[in-house]
């Protein structure tokens, strides 16, 4: 019988079972995709399961059935879903929302989460619900409401697991993350009152929550100040060559402003563009001040003041909000530090 018995280093004595987390290092898989595959979940791909399985034969794992009737209630998958309505096409080329996105899907590695990017087709309300029927998801990231605000109610209204990246509005009933959005735009009128400029323009769809804010800002230090200006340019959606174009056809027909603030650095970069074919230069011709501070901004032509958002620190809250939803506690929205970053413009 001795020819037949397996070889000692392929043998996993009793006293070191393998854990969940050992098949799932052994299969280089993460531990939901582990545990997906042992309750027979229809997101996990043939090769894959296949592949889970045989390591969990090959070192004799069984399944805890107690522990695996807990597990059951939970998918540890986080479904994020972007604002793809605010962009011409559904594309979004946004930097900042990326950053976002890789901010999010970082915190939720750390907390062993799956992340499903869901698809543009997700508008209403019941669509969620019936991904949490269906056990598709365990809770939702929204990263920006654009036009969502009465998709957002009512799914809240439903007490569905979700935060939101947009306007922190104490009247929401749900938990949302962001900057100060009003401050933001105070600063950028600040900026444009030490330029000594009177003539002021605001780009951007101000039926958004967050840019309604951050035109309200500015208009609050405009009123204060009196004899200003104020210009409001709207924007057929958020993509650079729709904002280029809007830009140019407003320098054609319209006194040209001494002081533009966009409602993202990428708008800033496409009005810099617009002006500039027609003869305005920044900063000499009129001061610039955008939002986000994505990188390129500290190195576009010239340099662009932006409003900065601590998105380093976004993705850590949104997930850390999400997850004491999913456990049924009630999580406070909150505001990230907001400043003025000057620069060239």
């Amino acid at each position: 019988m001795a020819d037949t018995e397996q070889p000692r280093e392929s043998r996993t004595p009793l006293s070191m079972a393998v854990s969940m987390a050992d098949i799932a290092r052994l299969a280089k898989v993460s531990k939901p995709t582990v545990s997906r595959v042992l309750n027979d979940s229809p997101l996990v791909n043939k090769e894959t399961r296949e592949r889970v399985l045989e390591v969990a034969r090959a070192h004799g794992y069984a399944v805890n059935r107690n522990a695996q009737k807990l597990r059951q209630l939970r998918t540890d998958m986080v479904a994020v879903l972007l604002d793809f309505g605010s962009h011409r096409g559904g594309r979004i080329g946004d930097p900042f929302i990326f950053e976002l996105l890789a901010g999010v899907s970082e915190a939720l590695s750390i907390r062993n989460q799956d992340l499903l990017l869901s698809p543009p087709g997700i508008s209403e309300a019941k669509h969620c619900l019936d991904m949490l029927a269906a056990r598709a998801a365990d809770g939702f990231i929204f990263l920006g409401q654009g036009g969502r605000e009465a998709m957002l109610s009512e799914l809240a209204r439903s007490d569905a697991p979700f935060v939101v990246w947009g306007a922190v509005d104490p009247a929401n009933s749900y938990c949302a993350v962001g900057s100060d959005n009003l401050l933001g735009g105070a600063l950028a009128g600040r900026r444009f009152l030490d330029r000594g400029a009177k003539r002021w323009m605001f780009v951007g769809d101000i039926s958004h929550a967050e840019i309604a804010l951050r035109y309200r800002g500015m208009c609050e230090v405009a009123e204060k100040s009196g004899g200003i200006v104020v210009d409001l340019m709207p924007v057929p959606d958020m993509a650079f060559n729709a904002v280029h174009g809007a830009a140019a056809a407003w320098v054609r027909t319209h006194a040209a402003p001494d002081a533009v603030f966009t409602f993202s650095d990428t708008a800033a970069m496409a009005v810099i563009s617009a002006f500039r074919d027609a003869g305005l230069q920044s900063p000499k011709d009129y001061a610039l001040v955008g939002y986000n501070d994505i990188p390129p901004a500290a190195h576009f032509m010239p340099a662009i003041t932006t409003i900065a958002q601590e998105t380093h620190l976004a993705g850590a809250i949104l997930v850390e909000k999400l997850m004491q939803r999913i456990e049924g506690v009630r999580a406070r929205s909150a505001t990230l530090p907001t400043r003025i970053i000057v620069r060239d413009t």
